[in-house]
């Protein structure tokens, strides 16, 4: 598949102004001359008639040459900026066809530069999130990872444990020379300090998975407190129904809104009692349960109720414009008359920054680097408790090498299919 000469368009699907077909692999070259006539010069946009093979004109485009290894993919490439009807860019593509290019498959182009050296297997992924960013906040994430921030630091803990190797394999290969008698320890004080660095990234709360994946906010509490009113408010449209018969919302149900630059699920959930209606019932499990994985729990109040369960919690009490006692922990709105609902929101925007706060070093973006920094961790610690150099050289060798699967560097072809099937076409 890498000696194919493949094509996709790279824009936004659908009519638009112009669709950006994007060309790359060994016959790049002959395939843009063939349909272009001639080569323009490399990196300079340049108006073109298109024809295909029988000579019939396809469009008037700009056409850019990228030759190798200056280009995305590391491939000789080009792009071809053609108006965007699909008659435009159906006869292109069939052209390009008949000319002996393919059609890319999702990812292809960033797994061919990802393979070709352009770019490591992290800042292959942060192109996958910044396409798919919704907000400002995961969009700086997104470019933070692709700048290589974070591809840098476990580089450098790679290279320090190759440092490390290295000395072990001193003391087993020359155990009888005169190495200095301080380089056991100097060794065992740098696997103590990498240890801890590792350990510390890991105790990121999270907060970089949970940006690029989304926050969940789970409102909670008992029928006809406003739950729904309440979410309905927050998203800015009717997501559920709302009635004062009690018990009205029997399922969770879910919209997307942005607090703070943060992508946030709402869950509006059923009402809590206890009940003799097996559905009722079944949404209540249903609703305790997504309070449980939620990563904030609205629990929305009357005037006068109880105190709240343990955080991680927001007490809300509604209904204020009836009268009565709020407590002194919880927010008091009126989601009918808008009383302290700008308030509520700035408060949710300040949660939702805090569960993904982006200060500090770049955090753990993806499930996948955290369980390969997971078993680095767990190496490195066995490699400290080895009573011989010879087992802890090979839990060097393992934590080196579990290392290098979250960068690309080693071990990667089972993990290609799975990271680059999940871009879109034309990337």
């Amino acid at each position: 598949m890498h000696e194919d000469t493949i094509f996709a368009v790279a824009s936004g699907a659908g009519r638009a102004a112009i669709a950006v077909m994007r060309l790359s692999g060994p016959a790049s070259a002959t395939v843009l001359r063939a349909l272009a006539g001639r080569l323009p010069p490399p990196r300079r946009a340049s108006l073109r008639r298109l024809r295909d093979a029988a000579g019939e004109e396809l469009d008037h485009a700009l056409v850019l040459w990228l030759p190798a290894p200056a280009s995305y993919t590391g491939e000789d490439s080009a792009e071809l900026h053609l108006h965007g009807g699909r008659a435009v860019t159906h006869g292109v593509a069939d052209a390009l066809v008949a000319l002996g290019a393919r059609p890319a498959e999702p990812g292809e182009f960033t797994r061919r530069a990802f393979l070709n050296g352009r770019m490591d297997l992290i800042e292959a992924e942060a192109i996958g999130d910044l396409v798919e960013a919704e907000t400002s906040a995961q969009r700086v994430q997104a470019l933070r990872q692709l700048d290589g921030a974070l591809g840098g630091i476990f580089r450098g803990w790679a290279e320090r444990l190759r440092v490390l190797l290295a000395q072990q394999e001193a003391l087993i290969d020359f155990p009888d020379e005169d190495l200095p008698p301080e380089t056991e320890a100097v060794a065992l004080a740098e696997l103590a300090a990498l240890t801890h660095e590792i350990g510390a990234h890991l105790d990121d709360g999270r907060r970089g998975e949970r940006l690029r994946e989304g926050l969940v906010f789970a409102v909670t509490g008992p029928p006809n407190v406003g739950k729904s009113s309440l979410v309905n408010a927050l998203a800015e449209r009717d997501v559920a129904i709302v009635a004062e018969t009690p018990g009205t919302t029997r399922d969770a149900l879910e919209t997307r809104v942005v607090l703070g630059g943060v992508p946030v699920t709402l869950v509006d959930t059923a009402g809590l009692r206890e009940t003799q209606d097996a559905i009722e019932a079944e949404g209540v499990r249903r609703a305790r349960a997504r309070a449980a994985a939620a990563d904030l729990v609205l629990v929305v109040r009357e005037t006068g109720a109880s105190s709240p369960p343990p955080s991680p919690t927001l007490t809300i009490v509604n209904k204020i414009d009836l009268g009565g006692a709020v407590p002194s922990d919880a927010l008091a709105i009126s989601v009918r008359t808008g009383a302290g609902m700008d308030h509520l929101r700035a408060h949710l925007a300040a949660a939702a920054r805090a569960l993904t706060d982006t200060a500090g070093p770049p955090p753990l973006t993806r499930a996948r680097h955290r369980a390969a920094l997971q078993e680095t961790a767990a190496c490195l610690a066995r490699a400290a408790d080895a009573g011989l150099p010879e087992l802890r050289a090979e839990d060097l060798r393992l934590a080196l090498r579990t290392l290098g699967r979250i960068t690309g560097q080693v071990g990667v072809e089972d993990l290609l299919d799975t990271i680059f099937r999940h871009f879109c076409i034309g990337k």
